[in-house]
């Protein structure tokens, strides 16, 4: 049986590395989270999502590590793919290399975006996905 605690590696290029895991935690009267944790450089990121209005993590309802905002759009975070987008994209907006907490539905939308755009034939990188 696989472990959900050991550290995976994604290797962005030759001189970035990070090392993450995820976890779903609960703290006392707030809502579930799912923890996107990266470290690099002894250095660590946590880009996080929490349940609210609009925003809903798996919490035993659908695939662990799943989280949606109920209107089609889903991102599965124990993929690296996906932990790829989202590295990605928090590294262009700034937020990556650096340590502390990242709202991960600020990041959502442009990561869904973008591998919807990657998953269609000749759309560029960048459109909307479908009509």
């Amino acid at each position: 049986m696989r472990t959900d605690r050991r550290l995976r590696t994604l290797v962005v290029d030759d001189r970035t590395t990070y090392l993450w895991s995820l976890r779903h935690t609960h703290r006392h009267g707030e809502p579930c989270r799912e923890v996107l944790n990266l470290y690099r450089d002894r250095m660590a990121t946590r880009i996080v999502f929490e349940a609210g209005e609009g925003r809903y993590v798996a919490d035993g309802y659908w695939y662990s590590g799943c989280v949606t905002d109920g209107h089609g759009n889903l991102l599965n975070l124990r993929e690296s793919g996906v932990v790829r987008a989202l590295v990605d994209e928090a590294t262009r907006r700034g937020l990556l290399p650096g340590a502390g907490e990242v709202d991960g539905w600020e990041l959502f939308p442009a990561v869904v975006v973008r591998r919807a755009a990657a998953a269609t034939p000749a759309v560029p990188p960048g459109c909307p996905p479908g009509p």
